[in-house]
């Protein structure tokens, strides 16, 4: 017999449901996106953002 394992929402932690998984809700879906949206999940980086003045210099 196999074992069914629930999923978790990433959000909230709460049991995740079909219609928006792998969130419980559409409201842990928006707040996930806006996550996304404001760059919470960014890697950190040593790189300048592209479009600043030292891109001028490689040109």
């Amino acid at each position: 017999m196999k074992k069914v394992s629930k999923q978790m929402c990433p959000v909230c932690r709460g049991e995740n449901d079909e219609k928006y998984k792998p969130f419980c809700s559409k409201r842990c879906a928006d707040v996930d996106l806006n996550r996304w949206l404001d760059g919470g999940y960014r890697i950190p980086t040593e790189e300048s953002p592209v479009g600043s003045s030292d891109d001028d210099e490689i040109m």
